[in-house]
C-alpha cells in the first residue's frame, strides 16, 4: 500500500497574497472616497459645527455681548421653562405647523389629484406656475405685500364691505385674535406651491397600471386618490412635512416685517426672541439657550417625521 504524499500548502499562498491585494486595493479605494468628502467636510465643521459649538458655550454664561461674561450653568435654559412670554413663543411655533404645514399639504394633494386629471386642460400649466410663484418671491417682498392687504383699508376689508360683512372688519395684524392666524395664512400661501410641485412629480412616478387597475375595479375619482395616488406620495409628504414644518419653526423675517412680534407678544416666535434678546435686550446667553433648544426641536421633529417614510421608499 503506497503511502500518500502529503499536499503541498505552497498552493494557498497565491490565493491568500490575492485576497490581501484586494484588501489593500478595496482600503485604498476607501480613502480615496474620504478624500473626496474631505473638502465637504471642512465647510461643514468651519461653518456649522464650529459655530454650533460656541454657540453651546455661550448658552451657558450670562452675556450681554460687550462686558465680561459669568458662569450661568443651565440657567438660561431653566429660564425657557419659567418665562411664560418664551413658552408662548414655543407654542405659537406649534400654531404655526398647522398652517404651515397640515394645511398645505391638505390643499396641495387635494390640487395634485384635480390638475394630473385635467393635464389636458388649457391654461393648467399657467395655473401651476402661479401657485408656486410666491416660492421665488423674496420673504420681504411678501410680508411687505401681506401687511398692505390686512391693513385696516386693505384689500381684504374691502373685499368684506363689497359682500356686506362691514361687522367682521378689523386690523387683522393688530388684533391679538386674529395677529397669529394671519401669519398662518401667509405661510400657507406661500408653501402651498412647494408641496404642489412635490406632489406632481410623484404622481408621475405611479404606474399607470396601477391607475387602470382601479379602474378595471370600478373605482371613482375618489377611491382612486385614496387607493392608489394617497399611498404612491407617502415618501413625497414625508418630504413636504419636512421641509415645512421646518419653515414653520425657524420663521423669522415674515413676523420681524409684518408684525415685530406684536401686538403685544400675540406672534412672538422662539427664531424672534433669539433676535430680540441677542441685539435688542442685550441677554446674548439667554438668546443662544433659545437657540440651542430650537435647534433641538427642529432635529426631534425631522427624526420622528423620517420614521414615518417607509424603508423600501427612497425618495
Amino acid at each position: 500500500m503506497a503511502a500518500t504524499a502529503p499536499r503541498p500548502t505552497t498552493r494557498k499562498r497565491p490565493a491568500d497574497a490575492s485576497r490581501r491585494r484586494t484588501a489593500g486595493r478595496r482600503d485604498r479605494v476607501q480613502w480615496k472616497g474620504y478624500l473626496y468628502a474631505l473638502p465637504a467636510l471642512t465647510v461643514l465643521t468651519v461653518f456649522l459645527l464650529v459655530p454650533l459649538g460656541q454657540l453651546v458655550r455661550i448658552s451657558l454664561y450670562h452675556w450681554d455681548g460687550l462686558s465680561a461674561s459669568t458662569w450661568a450653568g443651565l440657567a438660561n435654559y431653566t429660564e425657557i421653562a419659567r418665562d411664560p412670554q418664551l413658552r408662548a413663543s414655543f407654542g405659537h411655533s406649534f400654531v404655526l405647523i398647522f398652517f404651515f404645514a397640515l394645511v398645505p399639504i391638505a390643499l396641495a394633494l387635494t390640487l395634485a389629484a384635480v390638475t394630473t386629471r385635467a393635464a389636458r386642460l388649457r391654461g393648467v400649466s399657467v395655473f401651476r406656475a402661479v401657485i408656486f410663484l410666491p416660492q421665488v418671491v423674496a420673504m420681504v417682498v411678501t410680508a411687505t405685500a401681506w401687511t398692505a392687504v390686512y391693513a385696516p383699508e386693505g384689500v381684504l376689508n374691502k373685499a368684506l364691505n363689497t359682500v356686506g360683512l362691514e361687522s367682521v372688519n378689523r386690523s387683522w395684524l393688530g388684533d391679538f385674535g386674529t395677529a397669529l392666524p394671519a401669519v398662518g395664512l401667509i405661510g400657507t400661501w406661500l408653501e402651498i406651491g412647494l408641496c404642489l410641485v412635490l406632489f406632481i412629480a410623484g404622481i408621475g412616478q405611479i404606474p399607470r397600471e396601477l391607475y387602470e387597475a382601479a379602474k378595471v375595479d370600478g373605482a371613482g375619482a375618489v377611491r382612486e386618490f385614496f387607493a392608489v395616488t394617497l399611498p404612491g406620495l407617502r415618501g413625497q409628504i414625508t418630504v413636504a412635512l419636512t421641509l415645512t414644518v421646518i419653515a414653520a419653526l425657524r420663521t423669522f423675517d415674515l413676523v420681524y416685517v409684518a408684525t415685530h412680534g406684536g401686538p403685544g407678544n400675540a406672534t412672538s416666535l422662539p427664531a424672534f426672541e433669539v433676535y430680540n434678546r441677542a441685539f435688542n435686550t442685550g441677554q446674548v446667553g439667554s438668546a443662544c439657550a433659545i437657540a440651542v433648544v430650537l435647534t433641538g426641536v427642529i432635529l426631534l421633529l425631522t427624526f420622528l417625521i423620517t420614521k414615518l417614510q417607509p424603508e423600501d421608499d427612497g425618495s
